[in-house]
């Protein structure tokens, strides 16, 4: 393979992480733009796969906080809102999900409640 293409499409599979980039691999960072369609994403993937995992009925909300950790990939932690749909009250979750955007990958590793002045 020609190395300027080489080059190109490595910049290309790691462009989306230069918005996430942290000072050193390991440290959890926060996330600024927690409106970003790539953060919406994760999010809404997390409520989804609880969703399957536990056959329940979440409804994506909003992500409210979030944080990122570079390792082989990318792990995400974040506060979302979300809704049962039996009422109007939104409950806060902590979701963590992996990502390796190189291998279009996504896992989720925890989804649990959180109390209501526990955030990250």
């Amino acid at each position: 393979m020609n190395k300027a293409i080489f080059l190109s499409l490595l910049s290309i599979l790691l462009l989306p992480l230069h918005t996430f980039a942290s000072e050193r691999v390991g440290d959890w960072g926060p996330i600024k733009d927690l409106k970003d369609p790539h953060v919406i994403k994760i999010g809404q993937f997390a409520v989804n796969k609880y969703n399957i995992q536990s056959k329940s009925g979440l409804k994506f909300v909003n992500v409210v906080r979030g944080e990122f950790q570079v390792v082989s990939g990318v792990n995400y932690r974040f506060v979302v809102e979300a809704n049962d749909g039996s009422n109007s009250t939104y409950k806060m979750y902590e979701a963590v999900v992996w990502e390796q955007l190189w291998m279009k990958s996504m896992n989720l590793t925890s989804f649990t409640p959180l109390l209501k002045n526990r955030f990250l």
